[in-house]
């Protein structure tokens, strides 16, 4: 097993000062082995907690990173499982799925992360696994009229099959959701909240972009 936390467009601090409390409270060192973040960090003391969480941390650059070290997009391999990574602002238009669907078959990947939207969302289509986490921080965005509701996501890769949980706060109100996947397409869905998140091995030391 191993847990993979996917988060990004974090704006901090030019839109938001910090992530919620009660999502720091979940996000505590040794029970995440890696971050897959969509970028947008925009700071490198949030950078720095990042890696408080898990040292196996893989930053793209957003729009607004600045950061020229961070590359547009990364592959990681979860054998079987090839995930990408990117920002999202490549995909024209913003978070279509065909656009999607292209960028993950140029990638050659099986699961595709892409954040900008500012919006969770995680679904198969054209036998491919596309995982957006949204804002973690609920940042601004000029798509809406009001916030975006803050999120993140767990995957939990077991071989072939790739659990993810959305973390949503609603009300003040941490909410989970259990959406499954597996590689060989007719992978069954569940709505399930998990007891706890769930412990990894500890993670290998990252490589700063900052």
């Amino acid at each position: 097993m191993v847990l993979v936390l996917v988060i990004g467009d974090l704006h901090i601090p030019h839109r938001i000062h910090d992530l919620p409390a009660k999502f720091k409270k979940l996000l505590v060192p040794g029970k995440i082995q890696q971050i897959l973040c969509t970028g947008n960090v925009c700071d490198k003391e949030t950078y720095e907690w990042l890696k408080t969480v898990a040292a196996d941390v893989h930053v793209v650059r957003g729009d607004y990173d600045e950061s020229a070290a961070m590359p547009l997009s990364i592959t990681v391999t979860h054998s079987p499982i090839k995930i990408g990574v990117i920002h999202g602002h490549q995909c024209i238009p913003t978070g279509d799925l065909d656009s999607l669907g292209a960028i993950a078959r140029q990638m050659d990947v099986d699961v595709l992360v892409s954040g900008h939207t500012h919006v969770f969302q995680a679904v198969e289509y054209d036998n491919h696994f596309f995982v957006n986490p949204g804002s973690a921080t609920g940042a601004w965005t000029g798509a809406f009229n009001s916030d975006p509701t803050p999120s993140f996501a767990l995957m939990d890769i077991q071989g072939p099959v790739v659990v993810t949980y959305v973390y949503q706060l609603i009300d003040g109100e941490v909410r989970v959701e259990k959406i499954e996947w597996r590689k060989e397409a007719d992978a069954p869905r569940s709505t399930v909240p998990p007891q706890s998140i769930p412990s990894s091995p500890t993670p290998q030391q990252a490589q700063s972009v900052w």
